[in-house]
């Protein structure tokens, strides 16, 4: 049973400064005792139970390449910086400072040695890594993290990741114009887990090789143990007949955007009777309706949008969207679930404000690793936040949030009579949650297969 530290009978010294004297507070970085990201504990409990470690050294194997040995505390060492905010190699340090280590369960590697693992890595050991997240995602899912037999909606999209410089391989030019990679993620709708993801040249329109990904997504969560109904949800850079097909053959539902302003969607859009609208709220200073009918003989629904009042001037006339779907409900029903995929784009933003902020490395393999670490980090945290019952199911928490509350957390390492305590800040807000986390994670059983 984990209790807080007994503070009742303690003497504390407490520092009283007068308003405007913190010019006499004197700083030193000399305790070894100190863990500035304690909540780390909680994280390095799940991949222990996970088995990554063991699962990493079994799966990834860089032979006799320069830095290739113990690619499980190198991966995990990634990993857990980036847990705690790490967007750059350098910033590995973080977990060698203090005694950072001695809640991390694996030895810590430096920078350097990091840097130079990720450099022996080839497109094929980026697939191992990739398997890796294959088989922890099922080992979570069997833990209670998973679908089960609900419905799944997985959102398919693409992010453009810019980089500097003439030396990143796959850095190249594509439709925004900048030098960049252009990855693409499949994002679990109602927790935020990526559930795979592939990087790509910069120069990669948006639809390159979605259909293989999209099969390899599937089988992915078909063995972590999703039985229930599939939905995929697309914009309408995804728009493709053999992408339709593919989806109806691997019986999975789909909502998925298409370009309103080509020809032969205009004139069915055209043929739409007045009163088959129905008005749908919209922003003040704006109207909004839906209508659906068909396009090759499936489902098209159609929102338009225009501004109204002294803005109308501006954009008097209807905007479209449109969008294919094989689902049911009424057309309102059918437009706000296409319009609830903009959660993946909160998924996108939160990954790229964290680890996927930078792409360190010149060699395209070694950014792929990177990539992959960096959705590993991603999903330990949400499935800390769920296995801990900190959040509920179908819950998205923020990275930030939750680093802010329950991994950023500075405390010291003391042994007192052999009992080794972590003792964070008095009255630290989030103390209670953390502690019942850790406590739910280490009852979990460790995951096999």
């Amino acid at each position: 049973m984990i209790r807080p530290a007994n503070a009742t009978n303690e003497r504390a010294l407490i520092v009283i400064l007068t308003p405007g004297r913190i010019e006499r507070i004197q700083v030193a970085f000399d305790d070894k005792n100190l863990v500035a990201n304690a909540g780390l504990l909680m994280v390095s409990t799940l991949s222990q139970s996970l088995g990554l470690e063991e699962l990493i050294e079994a799966k990834v194997s860089l032979g006799k390449r320069l830095g290739g040995a113990n690619p499980g505390a190198k991966i995990l060492t990634l990993v857990h910086a980036m847990t705690a905010g790490a967007n750059h190699i350098d910033h590995v340090d973080i977990l060698r400072a203090g005694a950072s280590e001695a809640v991390l369960g694996h030895k810590v590697s430096a920078p350097s040695t990091v840097g130079t693992f990720l450099r022996a890595f080839t497109f094929g050991n980026v697939r191992q890594l990739d398997s890796v997240l294959d088989t922890a995602l099922g080992r979570a899912w069997a833990m209670g993290a998973g679908p089960g037999a609900s419905q799944l909606v997985i959102d398919i999209d693409s992010t453009i990741c810019e980089v500097h410089g003439t030396k990143k391989q796959g850095g190249n030019f594509g439709y925004t114009k900048c030098r960049a990679y252009h990855p693409i993620l499949a994002v679990r709708a109602d927790s935020g887990e990526i559930l795979h993801g592939r990087l790509r040249k910069g120069s990669a329109n948006t639809a390159r090789g979605v259909r293989p990904f999209i099969s390899d997504t599937i089988a992915r969560v078909r063995r972590g143990g999703a039985s229930g109904e599939i939905v995929m949800r697309f914009d309408s850079g995804y728009w493709s007949n053999d992408t339709i097909s593919l989806l109806e053959k691997l019986k999975v539902r789909y909502s998925m955007a298409i370009r309103a302003g080509t020809k032969a969607v205009k004139e069915v859009i055209g043929e739409i009777g007045e009163d088959a609208w129905s008005v749908i709220p919209y922003t003040p200073g704006g109207e909004a309706a839906v209508a659906e009918t068909t396009y090759g003989g499936r489902r098209l629904v159609i929102r338009r949008t225009r501004l109204i009042g002294k803005q109308a001037e501006l954009w008097p006339n209807w905007r479209y969207f449109a969008f294919l779907t094989d689902m049911g409900g009424t057309t309102v029903e059918a437009d706000q679930f296409q319009r609830n995929r903009a959660v993946i784009e909160l998924v996108i933003r939160d990954i790229k404000d964290s680890a996927l902020e930078h792409l360190p490395s010149g060699d395209f393999s070694a950014n792929g690793a990177w990539l992959a670490s960096a959705m590993l980090a991603h999903n330990l945290l949400r499935w800390s936040a769920r296995l801990g019952e900190i959040t509920s199911a179908g819950t998205f928490v923020a990275a930030a949030t939750m680093r802010t509350r329950f991994i950023s957390i500075p405390a010291r390492l003391v042994n007192a009579s052999g009992r080794i305590t972590l003792r964070g800040p008095r009255h630290w807000p989030w103390a209670n949650k953390f502690l019942h986390a850790l406590q739910t994670l280490r009852t979990l059983q460790p995951a096999t297969g």
